[in-house]
């Protein structure tokens, strides 16, 4: 899949769920669970215990029908061993200029970390598709990223940290080009209770938040 077709469904679904578990067979589990539940993308953070593995497992499982990325990712070498395992995307909580280069090499799409105006451009000068804002919640959720958007509407911006079903229609509505969504659908006390039906119940809440913000935007 070209890498436009790829910020393309980003954009369209809105949502990039981020898996962060404790074992790779409860990140496929949990992968197929959000799958399963209208959200074709998926974030496997490098955290995760093989997680390259992980990302080559679910490569093959799915094909094109499902984007699975990198998280988590803080050098180039890392981000090459999970592109050569099937990654469509690279995510990072900060800027390293050397992993940046790589992926626009391999024409695959990059999103590192940002918090001030400076971070952003920063990023996205030296060639990110989007810039992830973190921790977004920490320093004022959709009212930061507004500020943020005004001066830099040019640049996509992927709010992640603390971003929950109450703030995702706001955060739409100020400009994320998609939502960076953790802990409130990988929900790991529910997760380690065997209880999937509330991942899947989250999942589906948020495609319908998602829905509902951009609908709103468009009649405006």
């Amino acid at each position: 899949m070209e890498k436009r077709s790829v910020l393309a469904r980003i954009e369209e679904v809105g949502i990039i769920p981020v898996v962060r578990v404790e074992s790779g067979d409860l990140a496929i589990a949990v992968a197929e669970v959000i799958r399963d539940s209208g959200i074709p993308i998926l974030e496997i953070t490098m955290t995760v215990p093989d997680a390259v593995k992980v990302i080559e497992k679910l490569s093959n499982r799915y094909g094109e029908d499902v984007l699975i990325g990198a998280g988590t990712v803080l050098n180039p070498e890392t981000a090459a061993s999970c592109i050569n395992a099937g990654a469509r995307f690279v995510v990072s909580p900060v800027l390293n200029f050397q992993t940046v280069e790589l992926c626009k090499n391999h024409s695959i799409a990059v999103f590192p970390g940002g918090l001030t105006p400076t971070e952003v451009f920063s990023a996205w000068e030296a060639g990110a598709d989007a810039v992830k804002i973190f921790p977004c919640n920490m320093v004022g959720g959709a009212k930061y990223l507004r500020a943020l958007k005004a001066p830099l509407p040019q640049i996509n911006l992927i709010p992640t940290g603390g971003v929950s079903l109450s703030t995702a229609s706001d955060l739409i509505a100020a400009g994320a080009l998609a939502l960076g969504v953790g802990s409130e659908l990988v929900n790991m006390e529910a997760i380690k209770g065997g209880d999937f039906e509330t991942v899947a119940a989250t999942a589906l809440s948020f495609v319908a938040t998602v829905r509902q913000a951009r609908s709103r935007e468009v009649v405006r």
